[in-house]
């Protein structure tokens, strides 16, 4: 029987046309215990594994636990990208800055 967490890994799992076998390398799980999240109450995955999951996924570990929340939200996107944007180094954070300032003064 499928749960919420395994519904939200699976429809963005599918959303970012991955497969078990591909998100399982990219976040350093197994395709078993992939399936098992997906499929199966008995799962609790750590916080290290929601983390994986998430950065893969491109949400913040929160929104696997939220109940009320079905589709990520744009809060959760942010999270997940400020979260990539602190382990840049000087330069590329330097380089993203500059790329927001064009699009902030874009006519």
């Amino acid at each position: 029987m499928a749960t919420k967490l395994g519904d939200k890994i699976r429809e963005l799992r599918k959303k970012h046309e991955l497969t078990l076998d591909k998100l399982a390398l990219k976040a350093g799980l197994s395709k078993s215990y992939l399936w098992e999240l997906e499929n199966r109450d008995s799962q609790r995955p750590s916080a290290e594994k929601l983390k994986a999951l998430a950065d893969v996924l491109g949400v913040s570990s929160a929104y696997f636990l939220e109940d009320d929340v079905r589709e990520p939200e744009e809060r959760h996107m942010d999270e997940a990208f400020y979260r990539n944007y602190q382990q840049l180094d000087a330069p590329s954070k330097e380089r993203l800055r500059l790329i927001l300032d064009a699009f902030k003064n874009k006519p």
